[in-house]
């Protein structure tokens, strides 16, 4: 593949979208061919990404702005603060965190935006089915509950140097990795934390979904590889084809795709994963 994926996500017609933050551009895989979307300047570290139907949205970290993708190819940005992590809640708002200003924001779909101030660096962000907010402090070992009429919250975690990055949510709450730790969380919506350890605690999980077979599937950056647990607390690993995973999504067959910094997206069917 040309170029060096970092996140990852599938739009409603199935094709994948990623970004290149070494080349400031962002890319789309439709099965066939490879497409790329050059940003200019190119110095702005595209890193995560929303599919919203066939628009898609992505932030910008160095570049300081979050960037949007109609379906034919028209690229707008907004101005943000080290944005990095993205999620969209039922009522149509687009959340983004940004990391060194310490907020997360609520941006309306009339555009106008609201700022949570937050210390300890804002990281990933998820939406539970009722419209609750959850995001990873990285800098401050907790995870943040932002409920759907404004109030937020703060819950330091267990382990010190967590370092927690992903986060996926559901009904239950939302579970999130300790890249810190070697470890994935879970943090209920009575705000009950419990913390499962992974075989290779150098293994460093960054990225973390709930799969279509209801397991979660993350990545493990330092060990090359990926995770499935299931709801009972098994792990099981594969070793992927190159180096450094980062983003993963699942598609409607079933499929979960992986960004491989090193060059690839990889495909993994679930049912032959174990």
């Amino acid at each position: 593949m040309d170029g060096d994926p970092y996140g990852v996500a599938v739009a409603a017609s199935g094709a994948l979208w990623f970004t290149m933050p070494a080349r400031g551009a962002i890319g789309r895989w439709d099965g066939t061919r490879q497409a790329t979307f050059p940003l200019e300047p190119a110095d702005g570290s595209p890193t995560v990404l929303l599919a919203d139907g066939e628009h898609l949205w992505f932030s910008e970290f160095r570049g300081g702005r979050i960037g949007r993708i109609e379906p034919g190819g028209a690229v707008t940005f907004e101005s943000a603060d080290s944005p990095y992590g993205l999620c969209r809640t039922p009522d149509g708002a687009l959340w983004f965190t940004e990391m060194n200003a310490g907020a997360v924001v609520r941006r309306a779909p009339d555009g106008s935006r609201e700022r949570y101030a937050v210390e300890g660096m804002p990281s990933a962000v998820a939406a539970g089915p009722d419209g609750t907010v959850w995001f990873t402090l990285n800098r401050a070992n907790a995870v943040g509950r932002i409920s759907p009429g404004g109030a937020l919250r703060v819950y330091p975690l267990p382990t010190e140097g967590a370092a927690p990055v992903g986060i996926t949510a559901d009904a239950g709450g939302a579970w999130f990795a300790e890249i810190g730790a070697g470890q994935l969380g879970h943090l209920a919506c009575d705000g009950t934390i419990t913390e499962f350890p992974l075989p290779d605690r150098q293994a460093r999980p960054h990225a973390v979904i709930i799969g279509p077979d209801g397991a979660l599937w993350f990545t493990e950056w330092a060990g090359a590889r990926l995770g499935r647990m299931t709801p009972d607390g098994r792990v099981t690993e594969m070793t992927l084809p190159g180096a450094e995973p980062h983003g993963l999504t699942a598609t409607r067959d079933g499929s979960i795709w992986v960004a491989m910094e090193s060059g690839a997206l990889v495909r993994v069917c679930p049912d032959r994963a174990g």
